[in-house]
Formats: structure tokens, C-alpha cells, sequence
């Protein structure tokens, strides 16, 4: 029992609902998080469960830090890590001068696995276990993600990127290719231990209305799908798919049409939109990732949050590296926080959090087993040291409560933060080792 069995002690803090709900969250000043073959079987205070616990079972104490669910991250892609920070330009523009240029190299799998290697290793450094991942166009990009994914058991999302046209020669498909694509890979991949597969069109001005129908046509085939796209980030890419496809009302009309819209259809951004687009997403039970530090970073303009939540629009936060500067859920945060300020909107730091793990999950349909430390959920969690820095440590020591440790968390915290990532249970990232023997160790 005690080889299966381990115990993690420090102030421990999850969700149970969203922070407007009552009882929204638990939180254990002192408190044991007891982890048995991957899951999560206890989760309480310290005093009631260390004296349950069986001979022989190890307890590892993290002084000074708080334990709570892994980060989520909704929106990435994980070709652009190589070009981040590129400077200037504005997201056509930028998708041109950079990050086509970038994506061509991952027809070459041995670069594609160096790169989803390096990935990984990122998002784990910054406590995320979780995310639905844009690859490229090439079949060799998704091929080695899935593999890297897969020897570290993390559950992840991703899918081949669909593009027939308005893009280079070198990055386009055809509708049939991509779909035959697709299709192969959702066999190989879907479902596969902790792996899920999102059909993804980059975003509607470079899949034609044939290429749309057949996504379209994979979700109806295996209706467990994800879908993946971009949806109103730019007011130039907006006004472009106007011309592109006249004969529909909106922009979210045109994945309507091809019937991309669902419970697990996630769509980048949303910044432009009308209310109509915001009903529909709504109803249709899709989800919006909300990106901060790339819709500043580009320049594309502020996230309404308050008015996605008033269609009841589910959110999850998303780094979209690498038009976002962070793999940081924390980073992404401060500015999300920064940009609702100014929209007169305030982001509560209960609903900071709730949205980097419990929202998160639920924005992507897995809140069944992540998200949270409830018994029986998978055991992804990340431990947060409170005195990372100098200046957290100063702020930390100065907070009034709980709150206010979590809000200089978010404003303060970066990967320096995460003390410690574990993953089905088994740690995959340690502050102060060095990542390759850890993850190599798994």
C-alpha cells in the first residue's frame, strides 16, 4: 500500500464551483493531499488525516507554499514558442513575417520532437498540465506531440492545423488531404490514455467553405471531438472574413454554418464581438479563451468578460504563446486583470484562480477529472511558493488573508513561482533540479 500511496503537505486550496457560487472552494491552512495510483483519495486538514494514513506512507511537506490543481491553459501553439517576442507588427502582418516562416520547419519530426520536448517542459515549469494545443499543418508536428505527451502521461489536447489557401505553398493542405489527415490521426491518437484530438482550422479566411464542411464532417463522425479555432481577434481579420463570406451575418456565422459550434468547440479570443455572436456561443454551450498577454502584445484590443458571462459564454484562459509573452498562467492573469480594470470590470483573485484551474477544466468539458482536488479526480496539481522572490515574499508577509496572498500571487508570480508539477501523480517538474532528469525519471 505504501509504495501507491504518497501525501503532500502545505496549505492546500481548490474549487468547487465558481467563486460566485456559495461554498465555491475549500482551503486548508494546513492541510494533506493524499494521492493513490494517480488519483486524488483524500484531501483535508493535516490533523485528521496524517493519524489515517498507512504505515510507511511518505509525506512530502512543502513549507511556505500553497497546493492546488494544475493550471489549464485553453489557447497555444506550440510551433510559435521559437518566435516569440517578435517585434512590430500586428496579427496578419505578424502571421505572415513570422509565424509562417516558423511553422515550415516542423514538417522535419526530428525538429517537431525537440520541440514538443521543449514545450512541455515549458508548461510544466509553470505549473500548466493541461492544454488544447494548436500544431501546423504537417502531420509529423502532431505526430510528435501526442508521442512526448504520451511518455509523460499528461493530458493534453491538440490536432493538426487545416489551411487550403490564403497561406504560403509550403503550409497548405487541401480540403481532402485534410481531412484524410485528420482523420488518420484521430485513429492514432484519440483517446489514447490521457490525449484528446481537436479538429483545427487555423481560422476561417484560410480554409475554404469545402475544407469548413468536411471539419464539420469529422466532428459528426466522432462526436467526442474538439474543435479549434480563432474567432475576432483583429478588427482588420474581421472585417476581412466579411468579404470572404458575405453571404453570412457574422464572423461566428460562418462556423455555425458549418456546424463547428458545441460543447468542446473552443474558439480563440473573441474580442469582437456582437451580441448575437455572443448568444449563439452561449447557447451552443462553445467556449471563448480569453488571451491577455497576446491580445496586448498584438495590439488586438480588450476582452469583455463580463459581457461572455452575461450569455453564459464558458472562459478559459489561454497564454497563446507565441503571440502571448508567458507560458505563465499567473502572468496571464496580471494582465487580464490589468485589461478588465480598464473596462471598469474587477477580476477577483478567487476568480483568477478559478479560472487557471476549475474554469479552465470546464471550459474544455474535463471538469470530471481535472480541474479540482477532489477524491477520485486525477492528480494534477502544482505547488506555488509564496516566498518565490524578494518582493513576493515581502508582500506575502504583509497580506491580511487569503485573498490577498492569491492576488500577489497573480500580480507578482511568474514561472520562478511553481515550486513543484505533478502530473497522474508523478512529478514532472522541480524548481532547482534540472528539468531533463526530471522528466527523464518519469
Amino acid at each position: 500500500m505504501s509504495d501507491s500511496v504518497k501525501a503532500y503537505r502545505a496549505a492546500v486550496l481548490h474549487f468547487l464551483a465558481a467563486p460566485e457560487s456559495q461554498e465555491s472552494h475549500e482551503y486548508f491552512t494546513d492541510g494533506l493531499l493524499v494521492v493513490e495510483h494517480g488519483r486524488i483519495a483524500r484531501i483535508g486538514h493535516a490533523y485528521d488525516l496524517l493519524p489515517q494514513l498507512p504505515a510507511g506512507v511518505e509525506v512530502v511537506e512543502y513549507s511556505d507554499a500553497l497546493i492546488t490543481a494544475g493550471f489549464v491553459d485553453t489557447h497555444i501553439h506550440y510551433p510559435q514558442q521559437g518566435m516569440i517576442g517578435s517585434y512590430g507588427t500586428q496579427l496578419l502582418d505578424w502571421l505572415q513575417t513570422y509565424v509562417f516562416p516558423a511553422e515550415r520547419r516542423f514538417a522535419d519530426l526530428e525538429y517537431a520532437r525537440l520541440q514538443a520536448r521543449f514545450f512541455l517542459r515549458e508548461l510544466l515549469r509553470n505549473g500548466t498540465t493541461t492544454a488544447l494545443v494548436f500544431c501546423t499543418v504537417h502531420k509529423e508536428s502532431v505526430e510528435a506531440f501526442f508521442e512526448e505527451a504520451l511518455r509523460l502521461n499528461l493530458r493534453m489536447l491538440a490536432g493538426k492545423v487545416l489551411m487550403d489557401r490564403n497561406a504560403p505553398d509550403y503550409l497548405t493542405d487541401t480540403a481532402e488531404s485534410g481531412y484524410a489527415d485528420s482523420q488518420a490521426l484521430i485513429e492514432r491518437w484519440h483517446g489514447r490514455k490521457r490525449l484528446h484530438y481537436a479538429v483545427t482550422p487555423r481560422f476561417a479566411p484560410t480554409s475554404t467553405p469545402q475544407q469548413l464542411a468536411l471539419a464539420g464532417k469529422l466532428l459528426g463522425e466522432y462526436p467526442d471531438l474538439y474543435l479549434h479555432t480563432h474567432l475576432a481577434e483583429n478588427r482588420q481579420e474581421v472585417q476581412w472574413v466579411k468579404e470572404l463570406f458575405p453571404e453570412r451575418k457574422h464572423y461566428l456565422d460562418v462556423y455555425d454554418h458549418y456546424r463547428l459550434l458545441g460543447a468542446r468547440s473552443v474558439f480563440a479570443h473573441g474580442i469582437h464581438l456582437c451580441d448575437d455572436e455572443c448568444q449563439r456561443l452561449g447557447e451552443t454551450g462553445s467556449t471563448v479563451a480569453f488571451c491577455p498577454t497576446s491580445n496586448l502584445f498584438l495590439g488586438s484590443g480588450l476582452f469583455d468578460l463580463a459581457r461572455l458571462e452575461r450569455h453564459d459564454v464558458r472562459v478559459g484562459l489561454g497564454t497563446d504563446i507565441g503571440g502571448g509573452t508567458s507560458f505563465s498562467q499567473l502572468r496571464s492573469l496580471d494582465e487580464a486583470y490589468k485589461i478588465l480594470q480598464l473596462q471598469g470590470q474587477s477580476l477577483d483573485p478567487f476568480k483568477a484562480l478559478y479560472l487557471a484551474t476549475l474554469g479552465g477544466a470546464r471550459a474544455l468539458y474535463l471538469d470530471d477529472r481535472i480541474g479540482n482536488l477532489q477524491p477520485g479526480k486525477e492528480a494534477d496539481f502544482v505547488v506555488l511558493d509564496y516566498f518565490a522572490t524578494p518582493l513576493l515574499a515581502q508582500r506575502i508577509e504583509q497580506a491580511r488573508g487569503l485573498a490577498e496572498k492569491l492576488f500577489a500571487l497573480m500580480i507578482l508570480g511568474d514561472d520562478r513561482t511553481v515550486k513543484a508539477t505533478y502530473a497522474a501523480g508523478r512529478l514532472v517538474h522541480e524548481r532547482g533540479k534540472t528539468d531533463k532528469t526530471v522528466l527523464l525519471s518519469t
